[in-house]
């Protein structure tokens, strides 16, 4: 049980302050209620005695109204800061795995499941967030509160203040055993959490397709499964703590009667005053009150181990950006040079050379799986290569910090992310500090600003999650003048054109000309007229550069391109009969 509370301390970050105070409130607030049994002694000491002095009567009402302001001016602080300190540091904890999230190869994402990564930063941590630092301030007061207690009875009669210690020893070995018990049911209920959210993701994201087929009734059997399986798990934890529970109660209900037994005893021998035992019977029925709230907080120790382990796994994976420097590439260059990549097993990329000047276009042509994706991917450092180096600039990318190189590199994909966020903000992203007349300017040179003022609030339109509510033409236009704000010197466009309509295409390639002048440009396109114009074209299959030349040397030699130029003939002059 220490060693979880330790780490729960340790999970605070820059908020164990504000733990430590509540720790230290709590323990004054025990000393403040331990006041309670001073003045019951002192009243019933007065009444055995025959004493009517009022003075003992106001001296007793004033150590109970002591002891009671100051337990609540406690409790209220230090309710105040362990809820502060709940909340903080797992929004601390969120902002650095998002953090952290930038700077791990995407391998990362293949091998984690979004609905995993979702789970961690939710309901995760949202046990964390709710329980963590009340439970271990509880804890800590309610055994701080019984302790004062305990001395206080100690202080009256010490065999008395024996069994009370006792009976706190007793209950703390029967929390850790209960501890030791369930160890193993907290990290399975965590992973049923994790694949529920997994599951109602996957099943979300692909309600479209559940429609298309008409198996809305049958194809939640995976949510149903996880759903079960969520509560089975969470029933399991319940009913292992259960008999555990129970045993604490009975330690409890044990030493509060051996306390009162005892006081009764030793009055019977004479070696007890009646007002000693009149004052440990009532101290029976309420030394143990906080321990026991404490004991029952316990409960939660072991689903919020499991929660703080799996919040804190990705502090396990390697970043990619610990070595690097703030740089400025000299020129626009990129060069590859020997260079290997696989994922896993499967090899990608093979002793891959080539050099591309600056501010020049080079277009990437090759079957689907030869490697075009992966080669762009590994010049922004998405990815590191096995062997071989890549250099941006005349520095080897793993010489730059990772936001160092991304301030020089823009990327437009296929498939565009919108935020949901206002239009102006989805552009911005592109440069957080940019003007809205900037923004503006940008959108213009990427030909949307006119749809954007059609949009019902225009540059202030919210955009639906993923950009649901533009079309795919718009929301390309959108991303390429995000990359015409950010002004990168390199401009990645990953088949930018290959999903739009051929009313959007026209728009959409004027957009791209403007971005790409001027800019050392590297493209993977299928279209013809996207790739004739390239300074040079790159032809890829099965990992390999096979071909490269400009697109009149490539059509006048035999291989996979000149097969690619007439396989597009052919497509061309197809007719409907």
């Amino acid at each position: 049980m220490y060693r979880i509370l330790k780490k729960i301390y340790a999970f605070a970050g820059s908020r164990r302050s504000l733990l430590t105070r509540s720790i230290f409130l709590s323990f004054v607030g025990a000393v403040f209620s331990a006041l309670q049994f001073l003045a019951l002694m002192i009243v019933l000491d007065a009444l055995l005695a025959g004493d009517r002095d009022m003075r003992t009567l106001w001296l007793s009402l004033a150590i109970m109204l002591v002891s009671i302001a100051g337990k609540a001016a406690t409790s209220y602080i230090s309710t105040n800061q362990q809820t502060e300190t709940g909340y903080c540091m797992v929004a601390e904890k969120r902002i650095h795995i998002g953090d952290r999230l930038r700077y791990i190869p995407l391998g990362y994402f293949s091998e984690n499941s979004l609905g995993n990564i979702t789970a961690v930063v939710t309901t995760t941590l949202g046990d964390v967030e709710n329980s963590a630092a009340r439970c271990l301030v509880m804890i800590f007061g309610g055994f701080l509160n019984t302790l004062a207690l305990a001395l206080a009875v100690l202080g009256a009669d010490w065999r008395l203040g024996l069994i009370s210690l006792a009976g706190i020893l007793v209950y703390l070995a029967a929390t850790e055993l209960s501890q030791r018990h369930t160890a193993r049911t907290g990290p399975a209920r965590q992973q049923a959490q994790a694949t529920l959210v997994e599951a109602v993701l996957e099943y979300l994201h692909g309600i479209s397709v559940v429609k298309a087929f008409g198996l809305e009734k049958d194809n939640d059997q995976a949510v149903r499964k996880a759903i079960e399986d969520s509560s089975a798990k969470a029933l399991k934890l319940e009913y292992t703590m259960v008999p555990w529970s129970c045993i604490q109660q009975l330690v409890v209900r044990l030493f509060s009667v051996l306390i009162a037994a005892a006081s009764l005893l030793l009055y019977f021998q004479g070696t007890l005053t009646l007002s000693r035992c009149l004052l440990m019977l009532i101290a029976s029925f309420m030394i143990y009150r906080e321990l026991e709230s404490a004991g029952n907080m316990s409960s939660l120790l072991q689903m919020l181990n499991a929660s703080m382990d799996k919040a804190s796994e990705i502090d396990k994976t390697p970043v990619m950006d610990i070595d690097g420097a703030d740089l400025t590439p000299e020129n626009g260059s990129i060069q590859f040079s020997q260079v290997d990549f696989s994922y896993g097993e499967q090899k990608i990329l093979d002793q891959i050379n080539l050099f591309i000047p600056e501010k020049t276009t080079t277009a990437i042509v090759g079957p689907s799986g030869s490697g075009k994706t992966t080669l762009c991917n590994l010049i922004p450092r998405f990815w590191d290569v096995d062997s071989g180096s890549i250099k941006v600039g005349g520095r080897d990318v793993r010489d730059y910090k990772l936001d160092s190189l991304m301030k020089h590199i823009s990327m437009v994909f296929q498939n565009v992310y919108l935020f949901q966020d206002t239009v102006e903000n989805n552009i911005r992203f592109g440069k957080p500090d940019a003007s809205r007349e900037e923004v503006i300017a940008a959108a213009k040179a990427a030909c949307c600003h006119d749809f954007i003022l059609s949009l019902p609030d225009g540059y202030d339109t919210v955009i639906g999650e993923g950009g649901g509510t533009l079309s795919g033409g718009e929301k390309q236009r959108i991303s390429i003048a995000r990359a015409m704000l950010k002004d990168a010197p390199i401009i990645i466009l990953d088949e930018a054109t290959a999903s739009v309509d051929p009313e959007n295409e026209a728009e959409l390639q004027s957009a791209i000309e403007a971005l790409i002048h001027n800019k050392t440009i590297i493209m993977i396109a299928h279209r013809l007229k996207t790739v004739r114009g390239a300074d040079q074209i790159l032809v890829l299959d099965h990992g390999h550069i096979v071909q490269k030349g400009t697109h009149l040397e490539l059509s006048e030699q035999p291989g996979l391109y000149s097969n690619f130029l007439n396989a597009r003939k052919e497509a061309i002059g197809w007719k409907l009969a």
